[in-house]
């Protein structure tokens, strides 16, 4: 059978829904921090010297531009389960196979595919102060513009790992010059860019708006991160916790001929919004409820959003209580990754997994097609003591998701 006809068929088998098969991606530069659940003994099942698995990639059609990747390094694949055997389908291929059918005419026509995937990223300690390039410097490289979202979910962050306080921006003053200094001094040891910007201690269950062209040094609790489809950065600091950062990730997505070039490397920083004295008011998101209390409390369920103010991505958490079952509509296709809890979508069953060995496949990752998210899809929590909790990301130009972080 074609691996169209696998893919119609198992759609109509799970009634709109397809699996994904956990998708790993490690990172040199990182130090995991032990909260995606994967076996302790398999962090660093690709190899040391291609450094820890920190990161889980969700509904992604991107590559991972790590060295010496596979090529399949970030690409998630669909699985289906036939009575003798696994078949696996790059989740990329069926969207140019069946891009209308899974997510729309009207995305189809409008995006070309799927432009947005999702992650956790796991870290023990913070990330390198850095920067994803905007489209006019990515496009450079022949790469698009970054932006992405931080939600910071509570059942994962048990631990808050070595430094749970992130970097933001840079300090209100700061010049150019500043900055071109620590470029300059970035073989030197400790360039001291973040003697230029301040920290922010992260709290579960809020999020940040990260748009591209803005600095950042990730904090060291567990992160669900939707993004546009892209993987361009530019590393700013040189020295972190003690590690060095090579120079090569600070030029990697940089024209050959702009890489000893500091003004081009400053260009690539949004220099109002890193200078903004109101980046707390302008980007933490604290989750904007869907519906009003009374009426979600009385469904038996309650969603809100917890990443919005982007045109590129949004998403969602929702919160089946214990023994209830909801019918929750949206009005665009979506990935979701369950983080509590067991029970069946659309019939098919999901559950939480304890731990994870790599190479296992597991139940608690699925993509929602269009039709069937439009129509509804049934939620039903089996369990009769705790609640059933789905992350829901969503791609570009969703509707109903609210437009700005602060509209004030």
């Amino acid at each position: 059978m074609k691996n169209r006809e696998l893919l119609e068929k198992n759609l109509s088998e799970n009634n709109g829904i397809f699996r994904l098969a956990p998708n790993w991606v490690p990172r040199a530069f990182c130090v995991p921090g032990g909260r995606l659940k994967l076996a302790p003994k398999d962090l660093y099942a690709l190899g040391k010297e291609r450094g820890g698995i920190d990161e889980r990639w969700f509904a992604s059609t991107t590559q991972a531009d790590n060295e010496k990747a596979p090529e399949d390094e970030g690409l998630s694949y669909i699985y289906i389960e036939g009575k003798k055997a696994v078949k696996k389908i790059l989740f990329k291929e069926a969207i140019e196979l069946m891009g209308d059918r899974i997510l729309g005419k009207e995305v189809m026509s409008e995006y070309g595919g799927w432009k947005m995937f999702s992650k956790f990223f796991d870290n023990q300690n913070q990330l390198p102060h850095h920067v994803h390039l905007q489209d006019e410097h990515a496009q450079q490289v022949n790469s698009a513009g970054k932006p992405e979202g931080y939600y910071f979910p509570p059942q994962l962050n048990f631990t808050g790992g070595d430094f749970p306080y992130t970097f933001f921006g840079l300090n209100p003053g700061t010049t150019k010059a500043d900055v071109k200094k620590c470029l300059a001094d970035f073989d030197k040891g400790d360039n001291g860019i973040l003697n230029l910007s301040r920290a922010y201690k992260l709290k579960p269950g809020t999020g940040w708006l990260v748009p591209a062209g803005l600095l950042h040094a990730p904090g060291s609790l567990l992160t669900y991160e939707p993004q546009a489809a892209s993987d361009v950065f530019s590393m700013f600091q040189s020295v972190v916790q003690g590690q060095t950062i090579p120079r090569e990730l600070l030029v990697k997505d940089v024209p050959k001929d702009k890489k000893d070039d500091l003004d081009y490397l400053v260009d690539i920083l949004d220099w109002k919004a890193n200078v903004n004295p109101n980046l707390v008011e302008d980007h933490l998101m604290q989750g904007i409820p869907v519906k009003s209390e009374p009426e979600k409390e009385e469904k038996g369920y309650h969603e809100r959003w917890i990443v919005y103010g982007a045109d590129e991505f949004s998403a969602k958490e929702l919160t089946v209580f214990p023994g209830q079952e909801a019918v929750i509509e949206d009005k665009a296709a979506y990935g979701a990754i369950l983080v509590e809890g067991h029970g069946k979508i659309n019939g098919l069953q999901v559950e939480t997994p304890n731990l994870i060995r790599f190479g296992d496949l597991t139940r608690d990752e699925v993509f929602v097609t269009h039709s069937a998210a439009e129509n509804g899809v049934k939620i039903k929590n089996k369990s009769k003591t705790e609640n059933l909790v789905l992350l829901k990301h969503f791609g570009p130009g969703h509707p109903t998701a609210p437009k700005e972080v602060n509209p004030g």
